[in-house]
Parts: C-alpha cells; structure tokens; sequence
C-alpha cells in the first residue's frame, strides 16, 4: 500500500513509473528530497496538473518531503495540504523531544549503560543549544546554520559504537566526531567552530558524568542524577520555559537582541501579509509612495563638490585629517547620488515612463513600509539608528 523513492540524480524516470502505477492502483507514494531533484520539479509539476479526478484511484494519496527551496513548484504547493517541521522551541522543549527518543530496554543494550545515558543526555543538551543560539543572532552565531536532527541522531548511533567497542569512555573521539564532522560540516565560520567546540567539550567530559555536573551559570541545568529514562524526563520538565540566556554561555543583554530580532521578524510578516492595493478612500499605495520619495528627495542635500572641498581642506603632512575628511567626503557623495537617482527613478517608474525594475520595486515597498531600503543600505555607514 506504500512505496516510496528518494529523488535524485537519474531517479526521475523512477518516480515518474511509480507515480503512474500507484494513481492507477490506489497505492500511497512518497517522494522524499524533492529539493535535490530539482531539474525533475517542472516535470512532477505537469504530471500533478494533468491528473483527472474521475480516473483516479480514489484510494491513491502522493506524499511530498522537501527542504524549503524556490524552485518547488508552486501550483503544487497550492493545491497540496501543507504540513512543515520545525525544532520546538526552547531548551525544555528541544531537550525533551530529542530525549523521549529513547527508552530503558535502548540503554541496557550498551554495553556501558551509566556512560550511554548520560552521553545522550548531553548531547540532547548540545543539540538544543546549538539550535536555540541561533535565535540572538550574531551574538550566538556569525552565520545561522541550519542543524537539523539527523546531525543529532548521528553523533547518538556513533556514540553506541564507541562505546560497545571500548572499556572507557573515548571522550577526544566522540568530541572530534560530533562536533568537527558531524555539526562542523556544516560550521563554515572559523569562529563558530571554535565555539561549538569549546562548548561541547564543556558537555562530554569526564566531569560530565557525575551527577549535579552543571552545564552553564545557570544552575536550573545540570547533569540529573542516575535513574530511568522516566527520572531524566522528569527532571527536564522542572526546568523553566524560558531560558535564562546564561544558560547559553551568554551575557542576559542578549535577551534585548534576542526580543528584538522577533519583534522585527514579526512585523516584517505582518508588512509582508497586507495587501498591495487600497480597496477603500484615502491616499492609494503608489500616492503614498510618491509623496515619500518626494518628501525625502527635497530633503536630501546635494553632493560635495570636492574641488571646494579641496580647497578649504588641502592635503597637507601637517593636517593628516584632511585626507580622512575627504575620503569620508567620498563616500557619503555616494549614497547621496544613490538616493537621488532611486528616488527621481521609482517616482517615474510610478508614472510609467520607466520600467519599473525589481530593485526599484523593492525600494518602493520600503518606502510604503517606512524601512530603509536595501539599494541605501548597501552604500550606507553601519548604522542601527
């Protein structure tokens, strides 16, 4: 009743077989990895738009799985009942839910039960940190990776090997497989990888395994002491919801950016969400945009005229910061053109005497949102003002 196939090179014609037979048959087929196929994608996609209600099996269901990617179809997206998995939020929840994976009869059957419970628990520990820093932004990671639970899962199989294999415990091993292979390959920041390292040499240790051995500052999270697997989930639900960033290895500042990056991510939905067009009275959307560029464009002041700029403030060895106020000079006249020229171009665009471009209809969606677009961004100083 279920056959499955996980696309990729040379695997579409395969699937293209399988998804003829099973309409046919009433079979349910799943095709997994539809991102790694993506060459295959325009094909599924008129293969779904051709199939004809009244010839269907009417016992016949296709199963999609993909990571998220823009060149899945989107007809099928929109015709398809959507279903998406994401890591649970919070260190309780990430913790619990890597945990419960496993049970009393798993661990007896290493050969070092104590070691392998406890191994387990602080690689869930791991994981959940790792996925749960990424929320501080630059604070808990230059870039954000995208740790996914089969990096989880291998580091726990590999880590039963070992210790099967061995009478100790192989700490340097299990340290330099799980976070240089497993989570490293994905690590592509020297300075991430130094922090995924040091962390998680702070959690599979020799010290690691006693019990009360506290994972950060915060003492809500430590090692729990020796008991079933029903003892462990019981300690973890005591933990608190939200966590302390402390816990994290992190200053409690963070939690300000942490608050703000979702307020900002919540907005920037929100704006995404409203409608582009006015359906009631007031000024329509293009009017809105127009009276902006234009208010910021009268503001704006002309650019330096750097023969003047020259004159007053000549190069000397003498006066070392006119060489920088010049250079500064420079780079501002930059953007000042920039904004002049963006700002002449989308107001023309808005009449129709220019294409309107796709940079140029982003500028106008900043505009309408009061955010600063990205075109200024580019040729503007850092700013977080």
């Amino acid at each position: 009743r279920l056959d499955s196939i996980s696309l990729g090179q040379g695997q579409g014609p395969i699937a293209e077989r399988k998804l003829e037979q099973a309409s046919k048959t009433g079979m349910w087929l799943l095709l997994q990895n539809c991102h790694l196929a993506v060459s295959w994608m325009p094909r599924m996609e008129a293969l779904v738009e051709s199939f004809d209600p009244a010839a269907l099996h009417p016992d016949f269901r296709l199963w999609l799985t993909a990571m998220p990617s823009p060149q899945f179809p989107v007809a099928v997206l929109q015709n398809a009942v959507k279903m998406t998995l994401e890591p649970p939020k919070g260190l309780k929840a990430n913790v619990s839910g890597s945990f419960s994976l496993f049970s009393d009869e798993q661990f007896e059957e290493c050969k070092q039960v104590e070691a392998y419970k406890r191994l387990c628990f602080s690689l869930c520990w791991f994981h959940a940190v790792m996925q749960e820093r990424r929320k501080f932004g630059p604070l808990g990671w230059n870039i954000a990776y995208d740790y996914s639970e089969s990096d989880r899962d291998c580091c726990l199989k590999q880590l039963k090997v070992f210790l099967d294999k061995y009478d100790e415990v192989p700490y340097k091993v299990i340290v330099q497989l799980s976070g240089d292979v497993n989570y490293g390959g994905r690590i592509t920041d020297d300075w991430d990888r130094r922090t995924m390292n040091t962390l998680l040499a702070e959690y599979v240790c020799p010290e690691a395994m006693e019990d009360g051995y506290l994972f950060s500052a915060d003492e809500n999270y430590k090692q729990p002491t020796m008991g079933s697997h029903k003892e462990f989930m019981a300690t973890v639900q005591k933990w608190p919801i939200q966590p302390h960033p402390e816990a994290f290895g992190l200053h409690e500042n963070a939690d300000i950016t942490c608050a703000q990056n979702e307020v900002k991510a919540l907005f920037e939905n929100v704006l995404a969400l409203q409608p582009r067009v006015s359906a009631g009275g007031g000024l329509s959307r293009d009017d809105i945009i127009e009276r902006t560029a234009e208010s910021i464009h009268d503001k704006v002041p002309a650019p330096w005229q750097m023969l003047d700029v020259n004159k007053m403030y000549p190069i000397k060895y003498e006066e070392s910061q006119n060489t920088v106020l010049q250079q500064e000079c420079l780079r501002y006249n930059k953007l000042l053109i920039v904004m002049k020229k963006t700002l002449v171009d989308v107001r023309m665009a808005l009449k129709g005497l220019v294409v309107m471009s796709s940079e140029l209809d982003a500028l106008s969606t900043s505009l309408y949102n009061n955010q600063v677009p990205a075109m200024w961004e580019g040729k503007a100083y850092p700013s977080l003002k």
